[in-house]
């Protein structure tokens, strides 16, 4: 069942890079920002993430946590993280299940070919725990935590 915006998000349990478990309940009562990127310490996905660190003082100010998921494991989270001083917990879904609990994973089209990946996409889980909003596909990874900012800014 895909994601959708007013009703329940998807429970999951993951492990984060220090390989402590962490579900969705933990976050209960707290805006929710659960960003999925394709791979670790690529150019786009640095962009991404460098801008939830850049924003990451005003985003907590709106009563949100970030949360980044990706297949990689501990150790590339490890780097990724210190390499880019990011603030914010990153999560490992080697198995992509969660991915595509969230519509995360599925066919996309790289370069004019059709292939089966991680989908980049966020999801905004208030802290009812219901999906606020589902941006489905990030085209432009830089901009797109600015305009996750503006979103949680507008929430009443």
């Amino acid at each position: 069942m895909p994601v959708e915006e007013g009703k329940k998000a998807p429970a999951f349990r993951l492990q984060d890079s220090t390989g402590h478990e962490v579900s969705l309940k933990d976050y209960a009562g707290q805006n929710v920002v659960l960003y999925f990127y394709p791979r670790d310490d690529t150019p786009g996905c640095t962009k991404e993430a460098c801008g939830f660190r850049d924003l990451w003082r005003r985003i907590q100010k709106q009563n949100a946590v970030v949360l980044g998921v990706s297949p990689d494991g501990a150790a590339a989270h490890q780097k990724f993280a210190a390499r880019y001083k990011l603030p914010f917990t990153l999560l490992s879904d080697p198995t992509k299940k969660t991915m595509e609990k969230y519509g995360a994973f599925g066919e996309k089209v790289m370069y004019g070919k059709k292939t089966l990946g991680v989908i980049r996409s966020t999801v905004w889980i208030g802290p009812d725990g219901v999906v606020v909003k589902h941006w489905k596909r990030v085209a432009k990874a830089a901009d797109h935590p600015a305009h996750v900012l503006e979103a949680l800014k507008q929430q009443p």
